[in-house]
């Protein structure tokens, strides 16, 4: 085995030995003592509504909500490190980050025409 993996080799063995180390820790320490109160759902104090027998379903626009938010954030993620090193990149990268921030809000535009931002 090469020396350069060494180090990664053992960083993996510390991390599932302390993650084995956790699980067996809170299966002994742990309470055994089960009962129904612990395993109904807890609302803030209040009675937890029935829920239906498939587990109810979500809205579309939940799913609609979370997809534009991930966009928005990966989107974030490049711009950030776009900006720290905007003087070094030049013309290139600011044509590209254009078309990028003009694909992602072709986008939101499409989205908020269709009503997917609008909540009932």
């Amino acid at each position: 085995m090469s020396s350069g993996y060494l180090g990664i080799v053992i960083l993996l063995i510390i991390s599932t030995g302390f993650v084995a180390l956790t699980v067996v820790t809170s299966l002994l320490v742990g309470p055994s003592r089960y009962n129904r109160a612990k395993y109904d759902s807890y609302e803030c104090g209040i009675e937890p509504t029935p829920q239906p027998v498939g587990g109810g379903r979500f809205p579309v626009k939940y799913y609609i909500t979370a997809m534009l938010f991930i966009v928005f954030d990966i989107e974030i993620v490049f711009l950030y490190p776009w900006a720290v090193s905007f003087d070094l990149m030049g013309t290139f990268a600011l044509v590209e980050m254009v078309l990028f921030i003009v694909t992602v809000f072709v986008a939101y535009f499409y989205v908020l025409r269709r009503g997917g931002l609008e909540w009932d």
